[in-house]
């Protein structure tokens, strides 16, 4: 615009025009223009409402968590999640309490006004071998108390300057299972799963040398994980000053970080046994099939100090206060999670087949060797589907060419040795047709 004198549409005021900056918005068509002065006036009221809203909305926040304190107690949560997780039951007590009490804390916070009696966070580390039911508690748990939880691959995470996941993806990816909703956001909770893999190769012993994805990640995630306004970019854009960035307080997030932490045990072992002889006559060898036994006893027993012997760098460790530990799963186990929970994948087979008029049976000898087969992988319960689905891949492909009612039954040969599942007529369940004669090997 020229340079000049020019009168405010809104305030009535001649401004003298130096620069675009002393009137903002000006149509020279229709002369209208508003100064700087209207416009700063105008950015007030707009916060004040902003704040305004804000205030109203945390009101609602506390009373809504009210509400979730009331009908989540630990107990409550707990009877929830042995709906679906086998076992585990210290565990599930670790994580019932601590979801109860991140909320009791933010309520304190919100009802009190942030005062200076703050009551410190609880963040969790979780150890398990895998397939023990890590992110599946910890999925269960968000459905339940109903709030934004967002799983993130530690191990892509990477110190800044190097080519990676910035640790502020965990804060972006929590945005967006929260629908971009900033206040949810910072009331949600973050799972850092493959944990273990950022820990420094060095263990506990400084590194000259740059590590990358390491030791440099894990000072990245200080400052997030004890609570810090994070400022990151949407989803594609790339990072760079002028980029618009969006920005969460992660002082009121629930970290939890998770992994294997696969020869934490032999840690926690040297430890118990430093000063006793490890080699002669007086040791005992533990025999094979009491490994899982003494893997179990030896978990529960992990301390930070054995945590930083690891590799954790023990900042981060002054950061995560409740240690969680999950066991080895056992046959018996197995068994159990294949029919027992809500959600258990024999269950979940018998409601696909319903769909198609047919009645699946599991024979007993039938799950067990699933079972079998899943500790020989070393999966856990991860591979009971997968190993389900390669058994039933070849009826499910066919079944669906006739709607005539069927039963399935399963036997330990279809799982051991790739035997394809018998197909009897429903009228007929014990294995004969009208005529007599067996139908043991008919199959479709």
């Amino acid at each position: 615009m020229s340079m000049g004198t020019f009168r405010c549409s809104l305030c009535g005021r001649r401004v003298k025009v130096q620069s675009q900056i002393d009137m903002p918005i000006f149509d020279p068509g229709t002369g209208f223009a508003v100064c700087r002065n209207c416009i700063k006036e105008l950015n007030k009221i707009i916060d004040e409402d902003e704040q305004k809203k804000l205030k109203k909305s945390h009101g609602s926040f506390t009373d809504e968590l009210g509400n979730l304190l009331e009908k989540n107690k630990p107990h409550v949560i707990k009877a929830y999640l042995d709906e679906f997780i086998i076992k585990q039951e210290r565990a599930k007590k670790i994580l019932s309490v601590a979801a109860y009490n991140h909320y009791k804390r933010m309520k304190y916070d919100l009802e009190n006004d942030g005062g200076n009696d703050e009551i410190d966070k609880s963040n969790v580390i979780i150890l398990g071998p895998t397939g023990c039911g890590k992110t599946a508690m910890l999925s269960h748990l968000s459905k339940l108390l109903d709030i934004p939880f967002a799983v993130t691959d530690a191990s892509s995470l990477t110190e800044a300057g190097f080519v990676g996941a910035d640790v502020e993806v965990a804060v972006r990816n929590l945005y967006y299972a929260a629908g971009q909703n900033i206040e949810k956001t910072e009331h949600g909770i973050i799972y850092l799963d493959e944990f273990d893999k950022i820990a420094r190769k060095s263990g506990e012993n400084n590194s000259i040398t740059a590590d990358p994805g390491h030791e440099g990640v894990q000072q990245g995630l200080l400052k997030m994980l004890e609570g810090s306004v994070v400022e990151f970019t949407a989803r594609g854009q790339r990072k760079h000053p002028e980029a618009p960035t969006i920005k969460v307080d992660t002082k009121n997030i629930l970290f939890i970080v998770g992994g294997a932490f696969v020869g934490i045990d032999k840690i926690v072992a040297k430890r118990i046994r430093k000063g006793e002889a490890s080699l002669g006559f007086g040791v005992d060898v533990p025999a094979k099939e009491d490994d899982d036994e003494k893997f179990n006893e030896l978990i529960h027993q992990v301390r930070p100090e054995d945590l930083m012997k690891y590799g954790i760098i023990p900042e981060i460790i002054g950061r995560l206060p409740v240690i969680c530990t999950l066991e080895t799963l056992d046959e018996h186990s197995l068994l159990r999670i294949l029919t027992e929970p809500r959600n258990a994948p024999v269950k979940q087979y018998e409601k696909l087949l319903a769909m198609d008029n047919v009645q699946l049976e599991f024979e007993e000898a039938a799950l067990i060797a699933v079972a079998k087969k899943a500790i020989e992988r070393k999966t856990g319960a991860r591979s009971l589907k997968g190993i389900i689905e390669d058994v039933m891949l070849d009826v499910m492909f066919e079944i669906p060419k006739s709607n005539e009612p069927r039963k399935i039954i399963v036997t330990e040969e279809c799982v051991t040795e790739g035997a394809t599942p018998k197909i009897v007529p429903i009228e007929n369940s014990d294995g004969e047709n009208v005529d007599g004669v067996s139908l043991e090997k008919d199959v479709v």
